[in-house]
């Protein structure tokens, strides 16, 4: 439907037991947009990617997918609505070689195609040099962009992207930020947790800003400069 963000939050809690690290979360980002979520450790961004997936403990409000309500729906359905999820810790199959882990995705019923494995390749040419190698013999950033070509080929086409670049070599971070680029260029919508503000400023449409489980503060790429001294005080940089 014409007009439906791509990921709709109001006032969205969620519980890690008896432990409440989201207190009302409020969030829209429409097809298409890249929009980061900036914060300090321990502010809420990962915990409101993982209440996104259904992967905290009790969660309640409203997440919409595509106009899809998932605050009830278990984590498989909602990834089958053309969500991509890619953890901090990637969760590559060690034991595989590279291309093995490219083959196992299933493809999801949303109407959009997944990446062949020869547009992963051209994405990503590090991955077609290692296609035959363990998971456990990839660097770092080999094992990162495996994880998130992974979900390319799933089909789905809003990906959340938790700390990608992080603790990675420049020359990887710049190939994750270029295919950031790509994405954006093929109509992707990306929600990215990150640290590394550098690596995300030149590439966000928008940015929200948490703090103690909540959304701060909100702006758009041409308010950045404005809002520098804010983020300053916000983020402790």
């Amino acid at each position: 439907m014409a007009g439906t963000p791509a990921l709709e939050i109001r006032n969205l809690e969620a519980w890690y037991g008896e432990s409440h690290v989201l207190h009302g979360v409020d969030m829209v980002v429409q097809p298409g947009e890249v929009v980061t979520l900036l914060g300090r450790n321990g502010a809420g961004r990962t915990s409101t990617m993982r209440a996104i997936m259904g992967l905290t403990g009790a969660r309640k409000g409203s997440v919409k997918i595509h106009g899809v309500e998932t605050i009830h729906l278990p984590t498989h359905r909602i990834a089958h609505l053309g969500l991509g999820y890619c953890p901090e810790e990637r969760g590559i199959f060690s034991s595989l070689s590279c291309e093995e882990n490219l083959m196992l995705p299933p493809v999801l019923k949303t109407g959009s195609q997944g990446m062949s494995i020869d547009e992963i390749y051209a994405m990503f040419p590090n991955l077609a040099e290692r296609k035959n190698s363990q998971g456990t013999r990839l660097s770092g950033g080999e094992q990162q962009m495996l994880a998130v070509a992974r979900i390319l080929r799933t089909g789905a086409k809003l990906l959340l992207l938790d700390e990608i670049s992080e603790g990675l070599a420049p020359v990887i971070v710049q190939a994750l930020a270029r295919m950031i680029i790509t994405l954006r260029e093929k109509g992707y919508t990306v929600v990215m947790v990150e640290q590394n503000f550098r690596f995300a400023a030149p590439l966000a449409d928008r940015f929200y800003v948490m703090e103690h489980g909540q959304i701060a503060l909100q702006f758009g790429a041409d308010e950045l400069e404005a809002k520098m001294p804010v983020l300053n005080q916000l983020l402790g940089v």
